[in-house]
């Protein structure tokens, strides 16, 4: 944190004593704002360039939490596979209170015409508590710091990023919760599979009268090093582990257009792959879910009688939070390869909003001896926005998510139900409240020789969020 302020200190202290650098003329960048609701891609816009500017923003929310936790699993000693007695076992109870707030600092500058820097810094969120970089990119929309005009005509329509940032795999993570950046998601959560990559590598982008066209490539590494790549051991379930790290392959294409000032139709397809995986879309999120503590256990301690001491709602642990940061999440657990596809169809008529995420999902855990096992997700919402500015809103979203574990396990099944309220009190104030129910079908009682939490399980309540960007 120290660092942090005496960069801010530094940068203000350069403003200061040169007067051509501004504050906030910043070109071809989505707000962060109420004014960036439903902006997917980047935007060329009339931003003009006055020499050097900085940005600077930040992102703060915090929840009020009042969920419970249900599954089939009886209290009380279990004999496992193996013939371990597993006893004492119960999941987790919760309070009704307040999260760990969450807080993201935004950092950046343009650098030239056309060329501008951009920089994320998680300053507090549930998996790290402490301040640490989300990652960073260069973006170019004009060559003209090369040669004035230098393919003009092309750059008009053409966006090139470079950097370790987010990944743009589909449309959904632009709708979901970011750390403390809550207030472009109508709802508290994002899906259930939720999307959400930062490697190192490129995207261009090729945007023209309804168009919408991007292609990118990244090493497919989460954390970078130079250090050679030492293949596993090779045994009779993975007789040919894998030699090297593949670089991740991205693409989208789509159409979007604002037919009048009522009616706008959007739909994309995107296209995710890597041969040999390092890092993957769904399990690389390092911020962690709204849904503290649901579906978990923890060791609980009995008197010599097999009661809780003080009563039998006592909890004698507490969990912690950054240990198991994805509750309420599902990730399908690809260990070696995956091809997904995602399909976003959106339509806005008037203050009415449809949403929806088709994703279709397939890979391995072993290079050329497992099968392929395959895991899809669906879901839809449907908001309402009212008042003088579209202020306040409604909305209700459905999410399932079925497929296999691994090759050895039977299909499971995830549901949730959400719906939401939401005042946007200015348009960099929200507040929301939301009602969950989650479901978890078929899964087995045991996982490994331990007692599975999501046997049975169920999560539901209330919860609400608070949230501010600039």
């Amino acid at each position: 944190m120290k660092k942090i302020t005496f960069l801010l200190a530094g940068v203000l202290s350069l403003t200061a004593s040169q007067a051509q650098i501004s504050f906030g003329k910043i070109q071809n960048q989505i707000p962060r704002s109420k004014e960036g609701l439903n902006v997917f891609d980047v935007k060329k816009n009339d931003v003009q360039f006055e020499g050097l500017s900085v940005d600077l923003g930040g992102a703060l929310a915090m929840q009020f939490q009042a969920l419970k936790s249900f599954n089939d699993q009886k209290e009380g000693s279990y004999t496992a596979s193996n013939g371990a007695l597993i006893t004492n076992y119960r999941l987790n109870g919760l309070e009704n209170n307040f999260n760990l707030p969450a807080a993201n600092l935004t950092f950046g500058a343009q650098l030239a015409d056309g060329v501008r820097v951009n920089l994320d810094v998680y300053l507090a969120s549930r998996h790290h508590n402490e301040t640490w970089v989300k990652g960073g990119y260069l973006q170019i929309d004009k060559l003209d710091f090369i040669q004035k005009g230098l393919l003009e005509e092309v750059m008009q329509y053409t966006t090139i990023k470079i950097g370790q940032m987010e990944n743009n795999y589909g449309d959904a993570h632009f709708r979901r919760t970011d750390n403390g950046n809550a207030i472009l998601n109508p709802f508290i959560e994002g899906n259930i599979m939720d999307s959400f990559q930062t490697d190192m590598g490129m995207e261009v982008y090729y945007n023209r009268e309804g168009l919408v066209s991007m292609l990118g490539v990244t090493n497919g590494k989460l954390n970078q090093g130079v250090a050679e790549f030492v293949p596993g051991t090779a045994t009779p379930t993975a007789p040919d582990p894998n030699t090297t790290i593949s670089p991740t392959i991205l693409a989208k294409i789509g159409y979007d257009k604002q037919f009048d000032k009522d009616l706008r139709v959007r739909i994309t397809g995107s296209y995710n792959h890597n041969a040999n995986m390092s890092s993957n879309p769904w399990g690389s999120d390092r911020a962690g879910s709204r849904y503290f503590g649901v579906m978990s256990h923890q060791t609980y301690t009995y008197d010599s009688n097999g009661a809780l001491p003080g009563g039998e709602n006592i909890q004698a642990n507490n969990f912690d939070p950054t240990a198991n940061a994805t509750t309420g999440r599902f990730s399908p657990g690809y260990a070696n390869w995956y091809t997904a596809f995602m399909i976003n169809p959106f339509v806005k008529y008037h203050g009415l909003e449809f949403f929806g995420t088709l994703e279709f999902t397939s890979g391995g855990d072993h290079k050329g001896t497992d099968e392929t096992r395959k895991v899809d997700q669906y879901a839809a919402d449907l908001v309402y926005r009212f008042g003088k500015t579209e202020q306040f809103y409604i909305g209700g979203r459905y999410n399932i998510v079925s497929g296999k574990l691994s090759n050895a396990a039977e299909k499971v099944n995830v549901n949730r139900f959400e719906s939401s309220l939401g005042w946007f009190m200015t348009k960099n104030i929200i507040a929301k409240v939301a009602y969950t129910n989650q479901n978890y079908k078929d899964y087995a009682q045991y996982s490994g020789n331990s007692l599975n939490d999501l046997y049975g399980g169920s999560f539901n309540g209330i919860m609400f969020e608070a949230a501010i960007s600039f």
